[in-house]
């Protein structure tokens, strides 16, 4: 059966649901993605590797050539969720819209996948040098765990990795990581009108507060990084509940904030610096205080501006490395040995936004720069 065309294709993905999402009357399987991909690169030559990473999670590795070094081309097969009625078209159909692709997961970033296979195929009459790979993950907008897993089985992937996250065709070599925590105080709840009858949960929560924003302080001064917009660490506090009457001692509070370390801060020591701020405060207050991960944080990333990836990169694009906000996959494949940069065709500004889209403007040049990468990485001799 003779593969699709690329617009076929590109519509193919947008048409397979994979939503991940926390809530799980959300939450899909993204196999149909996964089976279409090892489809079209199986019949290409590829071989394809499909592994389950939870029920109905998977992940695909799929290997052109072999051998050490070599390229990887990676993204993420899931989409996040989405409002139909706030769409001005069906967002699992790929519609063309003012020299625009609209549907969802053609930014971010199904539609990657299609770009890298028309990338690919004029260049398979060539004998590969060094091995491509290209790999999908899963649930990379809810757990990460298609890239933990890859991360935690540490077999070595490539050379270099590249990670088609939208940056408009610019290579970004640093973010920032993602952590998001949740504090819960259990108090004693008693009558308003003797203190001494509880422990308020809620004056507890207040001091947790402040020493947080203590924290947050001694950080925004420890560390700054002028590559990024926001140049410092952030703490902020998303949402607080407790207690249930004002005549109450308030029994229980909880507490979620988000916490964006720069390159060089370790989430872990992080943590150890809030739970030592705590400790005395549960004595204090004389309550029990929980402190847990919402999620398992995202680590921040840097790739050395000297990196030979980061340099061809440059010298392909145009552009100097820069800096985002957002968090990827970035830092577990650099944990595999490959050096990493995050370089896609699609605007962050309408990922995770109705009407998602891609301008059709990039996708030659997308496709040119590909064909660049995969001739220096896989086509040369190492």
């Amino acid at each position: 059966m003779p593969l699709p065309s690329f617009k076929d294709q590109f519509a193919a993905l947008i048409a397979a649901p994979s939503v991940s999402c926390t809530q799980p009357s959300w939450d899909q399987s993204n196999l149909t993605v996964i089976e279409l991909l090892s489809s079209w690169l199986g019949d290409l030559g590829f071989s394809c590797e499909v592994q389950q990473v939870t029920p109905g999670k998977y992940n695909l590795l799929a290997s052109y050539g072999s051998g050490p070094g070599g390229l990887v081309l990676a993204g993420h097969s899931d989409t996040v969720p989405f409002d139909a009625a706030l769409w001005q078209t069906d967002p699992l159909k790929l519609t063309e819209v003012d020299g625009r692709w609209v549907g969802l997961g053609s930014c971010d970033m199904k539609g990657f996948f299609a770009l890298i296979i028309e990338a690919v195929k004029p260049l398979l009459d060539q004998p590969f040098k060094q091995p491509l790979l290209i790999l999908a993950t899963c649930d990379e907008e809810s757990s990460m765990s298609g890239a933990r897993a890859l991360a935690d089985a540490g077999r070595p992937l490539g050379r270099a990795a590249v990670i088609g996250e939208p940056t408009g065709l610019k290579p970004i070599r640093l973010h920032k990581g993602v952590m998001m925590e949740r504090i819960d105080i259990l108090g004693q709840s008693g009558h308003s009108s003797n203190p001494a009858l509880g422990h308020s949960a809620l004056e507890a929560m207040q001091d947790v507060m402040l020493a947080l924003r203590n924290l947050r302080g001694q950080w925004q001064q420890q560390y700054n990084n002028p590559q990024f917009s926001v140049p410092q660490p952030t703490l902020n506090f998303g949402c607080i509940h407790g207690g249930d009457n004002p005549n109450r001692i308030c029994g229980q509070c909880s507490l979620e904030f988000d916490l964006r370390p720069l390159p060089g801060m370790q989430p872990e020591q992080l943590r150890a610096a809030i739970r030592q701020k705590l400790q005395p405060l549960a004595e204090q207050h004389q309550v029990k205080i929980d402190f847990a991960p919402l999620f398992p944080s995202v680590p921040p990333f840097e790739q050395p501006a000297d990196a030979e990836l980061v340099r061809l990169a440059e010298q392909l694009s145009g552009h100097s490395a820069t800096a985002v906000a957002f968090g990827t996959e970035a830092s577990y494949l650099q944990q595999l040995g490959c050096e990493t940069l995050v370089l896609g065709p699609g605007d962050i500004d309408c990922a995770h936004q109705p009407g998602e889209y891609l301008e059709m403007s990039r996708l030659q040049p997308t496709v040119r720069l590909l064909q660049q990468l995969i001739g220096h990485y896989c086509l040369q001799p190492a």
